[in-house]
């Protein structure tokens, strides 16, 4: 009877967690489009960032695959997947300052494109905190 109680509980909070990430990712999308599309700024430049929000999980997603001592403290993979990671993410906040600065984009768009990458990497991040743990309330199940 407890566990009935407490896998309830998890799939409840499970539940809660992923409409939250799911309302934060389209916050972060709405800023990103209001960067691109507001009449004063009318240029779709900075819609580039995508291709860093999609591809910035992808060398966890190897290191995760090619280690399997999941207790190690450090390993070289994971490190190389951090490094690789953190320069993607330092090139989505990157590409839009670059935009601005050549006078591709102004500098608002500029200003909201940066806060529309800050929400959904911290979106993309909670996600990996919350449903990567690899226990049963994880995101494989999804």
């Amino acid at each position: 009877m407890r566990w009935q109680r407490r896998e309830r509980l998890l799939e409840g909070s499970c539940y809660s967690a992923l409409v939250a990430l799911s309302f934060s990712g389209a916050i972060g999308l709405t800023f990103l489009m209001l960067g691109c599309a507001l009449e004063d700024y009318g240029v779709y430049w900075p819609l580039f960032v995508l291709i860093f929000h999609a591809i910035s999980p992808i060398p966890h997603f190897i290191a995760k695959r090619a280690t399997y001592d999941s207790d190690a403290t450090s390993s070289a993979c994971r490190e190389l997947a951090y490094f690789f990671t953190t320069g993607i993410v330092v090139s989505a906040f990157g590409f839009p300052v670059i935009l601005a600065r050549v006078s591709v984009i102004k500098w608002g768009a500029c200003g909201l494109v940066l806060a529309g990458n800050a929400v959904i990497f911290l979106t993309i991040q909670g996600f990996f905190l919350v449903f990567g743990r690899g226990d049963d309330f994880s995101w494989e199940q999804w």
